[in-house]
């Protein structure tokens, strides 16, 4: 692994989930980790609730657009965090990839978003440890 880690989270749209981590790990580990984020199918934008369940511990994700998975992220990346995109990740030999099981946001209320995102959050400071 490099000196400074290249992460990807990657789920179906790019909206909810993989957002929310990538704003955690930017928020919590600075410019000591790279963070990427795409999804296999990304929506067109991201999941407001998600975006206040955000705010309400101080990361402003709003501005966070979307995007395609593409081979090239993750050729770049060393750990790749699956959610829930099953097989359309790409694999490349050497990589460190992990499969977070977290409920979908997508259209819930802000009580069930504030679960995954506080397991997000677990997961991701538990993340920064295991690459200091």
């Amino acid at each position: 692994m490099t000196s400074k880690p290249t992460v990807l989270f990657v789920c179906v749209h790019n909206a909810g989930r993989s957002q929310m981590a990538a704003g955690y790990l930017q928020h919590l580990a600075g410019d000591r980790i790279t963070v990427l984020s795409a999804g296999s199918a990304p929506g067109n934008q991201i999941n407001p609730v998600a975006v206040q369940a955000m705010a309400e511990e101080g990361i402003d994700i709003s501005r966070a657009v979307p995007k395609i998975l593409t081979t090239g992220a993750v050729q770049e990346s060393d750990v790749v965090i699956t959610m829930g995109c099953g097989d359309t990740c790409p694999y490349f030999p050497g990589k460190r990839y992990e499969d977070w099981v977290l409920d979908d946001p997508a259209g819930q209320e802000i009580d069930m978003v504030r679960g995954v995102r506080d397991d997000i959050k677990n997961r991701v400071q538990a993340l920064i440890r295991s690459l200091a």
